[in-house]
């Protein structure tokens, strides 16, 4: 591998077609299978808080996902190093198959060295490398696996309105007017109105309907 390879690199190795492309059903089942793992919603069991109240996913439950969607997932430790006497730092290396492509992966992660108080001694120098490498692999399992991305705040929603959601819509408007019926159904037509604002538009137009039945009483 090259000696440049940093953080967040992603490589994929895989059979290709004659024209060096990667088949249409294989890139959906990836991106599907992606998906999937990203909607699963995080035990709360399994969330804890650091002492500055941010959260963090135990690594076991990260590794149970990992063994059930990435069954063959493999971790290699590419780099360690001291980073003065505050901290030790891991660069590893994360590697899947997913439908028949190779898949890996870089991250990076440090850990800080406990000292006991008032010396320069360690409190227990094993422990501290253990942690590093595994905040590396479950740094590795989120970035590039998608596992916690509701802890990690790395959740994508769905923009693309289904069909249901635009009826609805559109029913709801003609219940002010026709005209506000053509207004909204242009605007989802448009993809003013989308899966993130959705509920919003839907709750407006609900008031707003409600409102003109008041007014006719």
């Amino acid at each position: 591998m090259s000696a440049n390879v940093k953080e967040g690199d992603l490589a994929i190795v895989t059979t290709t077609d004659e024209n060096g492309l990667m088949s249409v059903e294989v890139l959906e089942s990836i991106t599907t299978n992606h998906k999937t793992v990203s909607s699963v919603e995080t035990p709360k069991a399994y969330v804890k808080q650091k002492f500055d109240g941010m959260e963090y996913v135990e690594y076991s439950y990260m590794r149970d996902l990992a063994n059930k969607y990435y069954p063959d997932w493999c971790w290699t430790v590419i780099k360690t190093e001291f980073a003065g006497t505050e901290a030790y730092v891991v660069h590893g290396r994360l590697s899947w198959t997913e439908n028949g492509a190779k898949k890996w992966g870089d991250a990076t992660a440090s850990h800080r060295i406990q000292k006991k108080k008032g010396s320069d001694s360690y409190v227990d120098l094993g422990n501290d490398i253990k942690a590093a490498n595994t905040d590396c692999i479950k740094k590795a399992f989120n970035m590039f696996m998608n596992i916690s991305d509701d802890i990690y705040r790395n959740q994508i929603e769905e923009t693309e309105l289904t069909h249901d959601q635009k009826e609805s819509m559109i029913l709801m408007a003609r219940q002010i007017s026709e005209d506000k019926g053509s207004e909204i159904a242009k605007m989802v037509d448009e993809g003013t109105i989308h899966g993130l604002n959705y509920k919003g538009a839907l709750n407006k137009l609900k008031r707003q309907a409600k409102y003109e039945r008041n007014s006719d009483i």
